[in-house]
């Protein structure tokens, strides 16, 4: 249990970091970021709702009161990542850095559903 756990912390603190960072520089204008918006044909405003999407979701995810509101993070998340992908793909630019992520978020995604059904079958015991 406390292996699942560390493990489910880890992943999800790293996530919830990156996606931090990740917020700031969408909602601060990074002008390389912006820059490559636009060069995609992606309208600006698209920056800010990813910017304020990631900053919610990345609280959501280390805040243990609403498990709704996590799965729907983790919903979120994955869709994000998948079209990340997706987009540095056709565009040829590095897709590795997203598909990591995808990987941690997986990880963390499962951790947390083995500590639910840990903790499920202790209170039934």
């Amino acid at each position: 249990m406390k292996t699942n756990k560390i493990i489910y912390w880890t992943s999800t603190g790293l996530l919830s970091a990156m996606f931090l960072l990740s917020a700031f520089m969408y909602l601060s204008h990074n002008p390389a970021l912006v820059e490559n918006f636009q060069k995609i044909g992606f309208p600006v405003l698209f920056v800010n709702i990813l910017g304020i999407a990631k900053l919610l979701g990345a609280l959501a995810l280390v805040n243990p009161w609403f498990p709704k509101l996590k799965e729907w993070a983790y919903a979120g998340f994955t869709f994000t990542l998948i079209g990340a992908i997706w987009v540095h793909a056709a565009t040829h630019t590095p897709f590795i850095g997203p598909l990591v992520f995808l990987v941690v978020l997986g990880i963390s995604y499962y951790f947390s559903e083995r500590i639910k059904v840990t903790q499920a079958s202790l209170r039934a015991a």
